[in-house]
């Protein structure tokens, strides 16, 4: 597979903990977050060269009083939710760029937030070890306690199937788990990891999860039986996954590179290794993941200095970039 680098976008100060494309038509490009505090949603940009501007700020999104770790945008593309280490919830206007509702709820650290598939829910996880479910009033419908994760939440998603009421969370206590929020009930806890896990994310059909370690593993999981299928090893530790929409194909950001594995024959499709920028020691690492929805566009978040992604031939990336010179880097 032959890779094309295609730009950079820059706007934020520091880490770039999240990315999420609009499904359907919209100016917007992609949705940001970063450990600045703020996210930025961003238009295209024309472009007469490579070295011109993919995208340019179309609005940035401010209120958060510390790092936001997570953001999640409706099916119609207007509305936008992010979970922040200030311990709250936003919803936002992504056409106004104004905060809606603030969701209070959890006691600590908020690492992860979902919309359901018909967005009339809102699941949320952190560092406090619970799963909540919100309206999108902001009021905190119900908090998922039994048979609940012994450890900090890193990662919910929900099923994107709409016949199947399902969320899938991983934790710091090495756990899958896949919870009904028809009953709230826990249906399935997947056991297999020797480290925390970084990352679930949950097949476009929803007939498959896949959840990602620090233990450098990548485990896909059958979701209506609950049964591991195989394993992919990466050797070193996964910031973060996600599948392609159209094709079978799974990215992983790990500490060094992103890569991207065909599932039909399991094996290494590509891999993006970023360049070290003179005077730097360290590389940089991709720590989020998303794929535009016609999956042409492979968007890759970091922590510190840019990194020029590829995708197959023909097709864009891109990737993004602090403003400062690199922050301290700190494993969550």
């Amino acid at each position: 597979m032959t890779l094309v680098y295609s730009g950079l976008l820059k706007g934020h100060r520091n880490w770039v903990t999240a990315l999420v494309c609009p499904q359907g038509d919209s100016t917007t490009k992609v949705v940001t977050a970063s450990r600045d505090c703020t996210m930025v949603a961003w238009r295209g940009a024309e472009r007469h060269s490579i070295e011109g501007a993919y995208a340019v700020p179309e609005k940035r999104l401010e209120g958060h009083s510390n790092f936001v770790s997570d953001v999640a945008i409706s099916n119609n593309g207007d509305y936008a939710v992010s979970s922040s280490w200030d311990g709250s919830l936003r919803l936002w206007n992504l056409k106004t760029g104004e905060t809606m509702r603030k969701f209070k709820g959890h006691t600590k650290e908020v690492f992860s937030v979902a919309f359901s598939p018909d967005n009339r829910l809102i699941v949320s996880g952190g560092r406090d070890g619970k799963i909540n479910v919100w309206n999108i009033n902001g009021e905190l419908m119900y908090t998922i306690d039994k048979d609940a994760h012994t450890d900090w939440v890193s990662c919910v998603r929900f099923s994107p199937a709409a016949n199947m009421s399902l969320v899938v969370s991983g934790s710091w206590d090495n756990t899958v788990k896949v919870w009904s929020l028809g009953d709230y009930k826990c249906v399935f806890t997947l056991k297999g990891h020797t480290a925390h896990v970084s990352s679930v994310t949950i097949s476009p059909d929803g007939s498959l999860c896949a959840s990602a370690s620090k233990d450098g593993k990548i485990k896909l999981w059958d979701l209506s039986r609950g049964e591991h299928l195989y394993e992919l090893n990466c050797d070193e530790p996964v910031n973060q996954i996600c599948f392609s929409p159209n094709r079978y194909w799974l990215c992983a950001a790990t500490e060094t590179r992103i890569r991207i594995y065909d599932l039909e024959n399991k094996s290494l499709e590509g891999e993006l290794i970023p360049e070290v920028p003179e005077g730097i020691k360290s590389k940089p690492q991709c720590v989020s993941l998303c794929w535009s929805a016609d999956g042409t566009v492979l968007y890759g978040g970091f922590n510190d200095n840019p990194v020029p992604p590829y995708t197959p031939q023909g097709e864009e990336a891109v990737s993004f970039t602090p403003l400062t010179p690199p922050a301290k880097r700190i494993v969550v």
